[in-house]
């Protein structure tokens, strides 16, 4: 048993970088473009329609939380109710529901609104101005003058931090809007605590431009973590359409690919029927002109080219019928006719059809076989196939006085292998993968007088792939080459013991006692004095 050798490395090139270059310099050039372009077009320096993502999103915050603000409001008014007279508190608190009521009646409309990048301007100008308009409300209650006590001015700093702290929150994604909304307050209590000449008061003072700076922060970083999230969002979707877009050119050179194929395997029936059908004529005549069935030819060089034409025409039949087999391969519509096939005797048959033609180029063929060797399951016609390219190729390749060994044994595995190994001229390293692809031939071969197609290796490599088999080739340059082809162990027959036989049933059940009694008495006992 030989030793397995190790499989042939395809050795693939790195791809080369300029190749990409274009295309990501392209999309790079086409991002920049359009980041100036939004830019341009856009209020706030991003996408447009990240301005109207933006503006939609803050439209239904403060839709969600109109309860909230007209319950601080309520409270404020009630609250500020105890200081000042009842009656400039409800006016205030009236006056307060109904710019919050035209804020949510904006909200609402421009929700309603078709998206365009005037309307997107406009609306939010809008906003900002009517939040300012509600910043300035704020304003007017919170510096109302009351007791100059500390409670009163800790209670103006709890509303005041409320107040900011709410339509920080509600403005985020407008930071605009946010800054003009809570900066009138801020600085009316700030000017408020600073003109009572007091350490207290200017301490107060400075709490709340602190506090202001700090919402202020606040409402610019969720703002741009919301940009962020719209930025991600949006490159998702252009990945997904990018994907998209891919998955449908795929699909359409899949189609594509599936046509060329049904065309391709159109025209090689087409083309199989029609060259076959004179190419029997020509193998027949030339057959009855080469062996001179109907006398001797007049000119004898013409018994030569009877011979000569069978011969062409034997080798253009055999170029078809790999054609047709590495194409029926290919798309997948090879069958296996699968049966109980000696390995042994397959080999040695086909050294018996091809012993003449090495015998003419004076090269010797030794079998190696190991002997008692179960029975593999697969095609015999493939496996036949298989053995007569390899042999065939060595044969071809072998310089006249050459030698070819068949070796067919077990693996270490438990499965059975067949090696052909010859001293012919070799095989490069580099071109082991271009020997081993459909019509790919090396150096040796397109000098060698006996050129083929190119098909006998990628033929026999298929055939045992579809029996779930390995096809190893090594090669040296002037020392020779060696082909192994083995079959997995569960193709392998292994002989199965006999069945024990187990004793058959009786045809009839057994007479009991008492039918085997009544079997013995007599049927008819009148006159003979034995009745009971």
């Amino acid at each position: 048993m030989s030793k397995s050798a190790d499989k042939p490395e395809v050795v693939q090139l790195p791809a080369e970088a300029p190749m990409g270059t274009p295309v990501n310099t392209r999309r790079v050039a086409a991002q920049r473009v359009r980041e100036a372009r939004d830019r341009l077009t856009s209020t706030s320096g991003t996408r447009p329609a990240f301005d109207r993502e933006l503006l939609r999103q803050y439209a239904q915050t403060r839709i969600s939380a109109s309860y909230v603000v007209m319950l601080l409001v309520v409270a404020t008014g009630l609250l500020f109710g105890f200081w000042m007279q009842p009656i400039s508190a409800a006016a205030w608190t009236f006056g307060m529901l109904c710019i919050h009521a035209v804020i949510m009646r904006n909200c609402s409309r421009f929700l309603a609104e078709p998206a365009s990048l005037t309307a997107t301007r406009k609306w939010r100008t809008r906003f900002v101005l009517l939040d300012l308009l509600y910043g300035l409300s704020w304003t007017v209650i919170l510096i109302h003058p009351t007791s100059p006590d500390m409670t009163s001015h800790t209670l103006m700093m709890f509303l005041m931090l409320l107040v900011i702290a709410v339509s920080s929150m509600l403005a985020a994604n407008l930071p605009i809007a946010a800054l003009v909304a809570t900066a009138p307050v801020t600085t009316a209590i700030a000017v408020n605590f600073a003109l009572s000449h007091t350490i207290d008061n200017y301490v107060l003072a400075l709490l709340a431009l602190a506090a202001e700076g700090y919402f202020a922060l606040l409402a610019r970083r969720l703002h741009s973590t919301t940009l962020d999230t719209l930025q991600a969002r949006a490159e998702k979707d252009a990945l997904i359409g990018e994907l998209e877009q891919a998955k449908a050119i795929s699909d359409e050179a899949r189609h594509r690919a599936e046509s060329a194929n049904i065309a391709k395997s159109r025209f090689l029936a087409q083309m199989s029927h029609e060259l076959r059908t004179p190419l029997n004529a020509i193998l027949g005549f030339s057959e009855v002109m080469k062996s001179e069935i109907f006398g001797e030819h007049v000119v004898p060089i013409y018994k030569e080219y009877s011979a000569d034409i069978h011969n062409s025409g034997v080798h253009l039949l055999n170029l078809i019928n790999e054609i047709l087999d590495l194409s029926r391969i290919e798309a997948g519509r090879y069958e296996l006719n699968e049966e109980a096939v000696s390995l042994v005797h397959v080999v040695s048959d086909c050294h018996h059809l091809l012993k003449l033609r090495a015998s003419n180029r004076h090269i010797t063929i030794h079998e190696v076989f190991e002997h008692g060797m179960p029975r593999i399951w697969g095609d015999e016609r493939a496996t036949r196939q298989i053995v007569l390219n390899l042999l065939s190729n060595s044969i071809k390749f072998t310089p006249q006085g050459g030698e070819i060994w068949l070796k067919v044994g077990w693996t270490a595995s438990g499965g059975q292998y067949l090696s052909v190994k010859d001293t012919g001229s070799g095989i490069a390293a580099d071109e082991i993968p271009i020997v081993l692809a459909s019509f790919g031939q090396g150096s040796n071969s397109i000098k060698s007088a006996e050129q083929g197609a190119g098909l006998g290796l990628p033929i026999a490599k298929s055939l045992i792939d579809m029996h779930g088999g390995t096809f190893t080739l090594k090669s040296k340059l002037r020392v020779g080459t060696e082909v192994i082809v083995t079959f997995p162990p569960e193709r392998v027959m292994s002989a199965l013991a006999p069945m024990a036989e187990e004793p058959s049933p009786p045809l009839q059940p057994e007479p009991t006692d008492e039918k085997r009694r009544a079997r013995n008495k007599p049927i008819m006992s009148a006159g003979t004095g034995l009745g009971t």
